[in-house]
């Protein structure tokens, strides 16, 4: 996928650019596949607001992408569409018994690619595999943690994982944030890369860019008073974090809690299967 870039006739154009979507084969979604989503504008069923920025943007419908196979299947691409829910386009699928599925469209499949899942299938982009059975140093997506949950890791555009080696019935992958983990080999994932890698590169070039897919703006606490935010505050114009009173203190959300290093991991429950930490690199 390439990037797209305009010759400005608008100020919100100079410094835009959008995704090429020359490879998108159609723009109607088929029907079975789509569901209404209500939006809450990060509201609770009290009317209060739970998560912030949130609010507006387009109608959009959600689809429902299939993040694991049946244990059997062949299935022929019939579309590759886009997907407002995320930033990896879906391909369209059809079954020989004629039942559609959406799943992610990993690079370079097309019209015709053909999708199996199974045991003594070709290792082909988008085949999926249970992990015990897939060749070392394969290049994978749509990753399961648990057995039968169906894909949770390495979902979004252009990111891949590789299968480094398998030990005491336990996979070893590599993570595109460089973390290696031990995941269970009874789990599945498809093999190849997501597609429309170049997703990460477009600027939005304007505000209404952001309004349009729901993100509301956010207030730097650094120009608030000093009631309204901990960062706020301090005589004399400009003033780092930290305001008046707090000046040089460490950074802190609305309420006071700590941000920007603070630890909020607090599932330690799986961390017996990381092998390499992500942060492991950037310590040396």
């Amino acid at each position: 996928m390439a990037i797209k870039a305009y010759k400005p006739t608008t100020p919100g154009q100079r410094g835009k650019t959008t995704q090429d979507f020359s490879d998108i084969t159609t723009r109607k979604p088929l029907k079975s596949l789509i569901v209404k989503v209500k939006k809450n504008s990060g509201r609770n069923n009290q009317g209060r607001i739970t998560t912030r920025h949130q609010g507006g943007g387009a109608k959009t419908f959600y689809r429902k992408v299939s993040f694991r196979l049946p244990d059997v299947f062949i299935g022929t691409v019939e579309h590759i569409e886009y997907d407002p829910n995320r930033s990896a386009r879906i391909a369209r699928v059809k079954q020989d018994n004629g039942k559609y599925y959406y799943v992610l469209a990993s690079s370079g499949m097309k019209i015709g690619h053909v999708i199996r899942s199974g045991n003594d299938i070709a290792v082909e982009d988008g085949s999926r595999f249970v992990l015990k059975d897939m060749p070392i140093g394969s290049t994978i997506h749509n990753i399961e943690i648990y057995p039968g949950r169906g894909g949770q890791l390495v979902r979004s555009a252009g990111n891949g994982a590789q299968l480094m080696g398998r030990d005491n019935g336990y996979a070893q992958v590599r993570l595109p944030s460089g973390e290696v983990r031990f995941i269970n080999e009874s789990c599945t994932a498809s093999i190849g890369v997501i597609g429309n890698d170049q997703h990460q590169n477009v600027k939005l070039g304007k505000a209404g860019s952001s309004r349009h897919r729901g993100i509301r703006p956010s207030v730097r606490g650094v120009v608030m008073n000093a009631v309204d935010h901990p960062h706020g505050g301090g005589d004399g114009g400009r003033h780092g974090i930290g305001g008046g009173k707090d000046h040089g203190a460490a950074p802190k959300t609305p309420w006071g809690q700590k941000t920007l290093g603070y630890k909020t991991r607090r599932n330690k429950t799986s961390s017996k299967f990381i092998l390499r930490n992500r942060h492991v690199a950037k310590r040396k």
